[in-house]
């Protein structure tokens, strides 16, 4: 069972389901609801309704049960080992591919094929996940880490977690970037107006993507961006925040005649190997798909 989360309200008038959601953000508004309905989450010590409404200085505590156990299957999918060791995976997954099992997307995942590979990967708070360290979205190719170990993951999840892993993306955005280096700094939070996205919002949490660029083009320039956070779409969102939406993403900016999906890479990964404490990068190049775009562009 994960730890607890407390949080405390610090204005009134918030609904306590949307209070969660804006808290953590990775918690459906219809999950933070139906833990309510359950009795995991208290208001003052006391269950509470999802539509009260919160004074300042209410301490909401939330308590996610484990969850439903599931019987992950392993798949013959091929997948791209670019290193792998005692401890870890580092895994270049393509675009198009789910990093692990969830609804609607049950099968066919990184982790299925995982599996094909492992047949024994640690268990995480989430049974779907199992040796997860991070994600990246469906879209999203590039490089991703697979604990093989639960002392892995453990040590893993902890440099993710104090920020001592580093993470390069590449990413092609509409118009020309000013300055060419800088730094978005902008909470992202749940969309209150559409629930499956996310926003840059006041009450959101901290996120921050630097960023350099790499080359202008015309109507497009081409971004590496390192995100100092782990926020879900961080980079999606903050780009288009600020008026220049990652080409083909279809939920944050728009389709694209260049590229069938979202031009957002993972290339490069570094952080200290667990059993050494050594400190490794690794390297993905740009996917056929990508490559081509850039070259449309000239």
């Amino acid at each position: 069972m994960e730890k607890p989360h407390q949080l405390k309200a610090d204005s009134a008038g918030v609904r306590l389901d949307l209070f969660i959601v804006q808290n953590l953000p990775e918690l459906s508004r219809s999950f933070i609801q139906k833990l309510i309905e359950d009795g995991h989450v208290t208001l003052n010590g006391k269950p509470a309704r999802a539509g009260l409404k919160l004074k300042e200085g209410d301490a909401v505590c939330i308590t996610i049960p484990p969850p439903e156990p599931s019987e992950l299957l392993a798949e013959d999918i091929p997948i791209s080992i670019i290193y792998e060791d005692g401890d870890l995976l580092v895994v270049d997954k393509p675009a198009g591919m789910t990093t692990h099992p969830a609804p609607g997307n049950p099968s066919h995942t990184l982790v299925n094929a995982v599996l094909s590979h492992l047949p024994a990967l640690p268990e995480s708070d989430n049974p779907a996940r199992p040796g997860i360290v991070h994600r990246l979205d469906k879209d999203t190719s590039g490089l991703i880490l697979i604990a093989k170990t639960r002392g892995a993951l453990a040590d893993l999840s902890a440099q993710f977690k104090s920020r001592e892993v580093n993470k390069a993306y590449v990413a092609l955005v509409k118009g020309k970037v000013i300055p060419p280096r800088g730094i978005v700094d902008a909470p992202i939070g749940r969309d209150r107006a559409h629930r499956q996205k996310m926003a840059v919002t006041d009450s959101g949490r901290p996120a921050r993507t630097a960023y350099t660029v790499l080359k202008v083009y015309e109507g497009y320039t081409l971004v590496e961006a390192r995100p100092e956070t782990g926020r879900t779409h961080q980079i999606r969102v903050h780009f288009a925040s600020v008026g220049h939406p990652v080409v083909g993403d279809i939920i944050y900016g728009a389709k694209s005649e260049l590229v069938g999906r979202q031009f957002l890479h993972a290339q490069k990964l570094s952080f200290r190997l667990p059993s050494t404490g050594k400190t490794v990068e690794f390297t993905s190049p740009l996917p056929p798909d990508l490559q081509a775009a850039l070259d449309r562009l000239g």
